[in-house]
């Protein structure tokens, strides 16, 4: 059985500059797919190229297992049964809710028309504001009255251009995790193009992570968190600090880091090893002997986010319960916790990581840490 969207090493080209280069992606019926990643890295010219608003220059986008472009064809935006929400939901002014759901549904009669508006209005919980005009809507419900009316044509997969942007921080995550319930619920395979890992996180059952037009790693939310392939995806993912440590034979970090599982590849004493510190590697222990400069704090209600310093000079993130106030300057008694952190070995080969190919790794290798 055919995958309900797959691209096979897609590039899109402006000229001279590659935007996208030799991308793959499949996603599954009813799956909630994501392409992640900072701005410019080519994501939004990917969902571009899916809605058929972007021609490619090799490769093949396939919907339902039936070509939708190619270099040498492509099947016009509106014949791909493709719905799409974009970033400022873009609804119509001079429409009221009933009328901007129902937009796209002029091909049924007007009975069946009525009756699938009904049907978004109950879906979306916004029965009670099918009169109403969208400048007397939240922005909430107006993301919802978007959703609806992309939803309303039964599109094949469902296109979601940064759609929370325009909502404050809370809202976005609150939003994303109500709208993946919904598309789960009713079985709809959507994308969603965001530059926010929370909202990736909240929505999304797989990850592109994508840098300068490519693949960085594409995976599980849980597998980009805990196995990144990269440096890169390190860094872009959770909070945490890549600090440079050397190991002795007895594989001993210096900084009294502890030690590293000797069941990883062998390394030579003395080598360079980049390590990923999360702020859960970093535990509070009161009476530790362990005490590390604080740096930086910043208060978040049920938690403290340090910025700690190592001896060497390098820092480091560590989460404490919010009793736990330490002042700038002060030592906060700390634990390291090395049992799940993940480490870069520098080597002169090719750099793969223990489950997938590392994109753009410069040389490196990924192991977990099991101190």
């Amino acid at each position: 059985m055919s995958s309900q969207l797959e691209l096979r090493q897609v590039s899109v080209h402006y000229g001279g500059f590659a935007a996208v280069s030799d991308v793959s992606l499949t996603l599954e019926r009813g799956q909630i797919g994501c392409l992640l990643g900072p701005s410019g890295c080519g994501k939004t010219t990917l969902l571009r190229a899916i809605a058929g608003f972007q021609a490619i220059s090799s490769g093949g986008i396939f919907l339902r297992g039936e070509a939708i472009s190619t270099p040498q064809r492509q099947l016009p935006p509106e014949q791909r049964k493709v719905g799409m929400v974009f970033q400022d939901f873009a609804l119509f002014p001079h429409l009221n809710v009933r009328h901007n759901i129902g937009f796209g549904l002029a091909h049924l009669s007007r009975a069946e028309r009525r009756r699938r508006v009904d049907e978004m209005l109950r879906l979306v919980a916004l029965g009670d504001c099918a009169g109403a005009w969208p400048h007397e809507l939240s922005g909430g419900q107006q993301q919802r009255v978007a959703l609806a009316r992309a939803l309303a044509p039964s599109p094949a997969i469902l296109l979601l251009d940064e759609p929370f942007s325009s909502l404050d921080s809370e809202l976005r995550t609150q939003l994303a995790a109500e709208v993946r319930e919904l598309l789960t619920r009713n079985g709809v395979t959507a994308i969603l193009v965001t530059h926010d890992q929370h909202e990736a996180f909240a929505m999304a059952d797989s990850i592109a992570l994508l840098q300068h037009g490519r693949v960085a790693q594409s995976d599980t939310p849980y597998n980009l968190y805990h196995n990144p392939g990269n440096e890169f995806v390190a860094e872009f993912i959770g909070q945490g600090s890549m600090i440079s440590v050397t190991v002795n034979a007895a594989g001993e970090l210096n900084d009294g880091l502890g030690i590293i599982d000797r069941g990883h590849p062998h390394w030579q004493p003395g080598e360079t090893l980049r390590l990923l510190v999360r702020p859960d590697d970093i535990e509070y222990e009161d009476g530790s002997e362990v005490q590390l400069k604080v740096v930086s704090k910043a208060f978040r209600g049920a938690s403290y986010f340090y910025e700690l310093l190592l001896p060497d000079g390098q820092h480091v993130p560590c989460l404490t319960p919010s009793h736990v106030d330490i002042p700038r300057g002060g030592l906060l008694p700390v634990r390291f916790n090395l049992q799940h952190v993940v480490v870069f070995e520098r080597s002169n080969g090719a750099g793969q990581t223990s489950d997938h190919p590392a994109a753009d790794t410069g040389a490196e290798r990924m192991y977990q840490g099991t101190g």
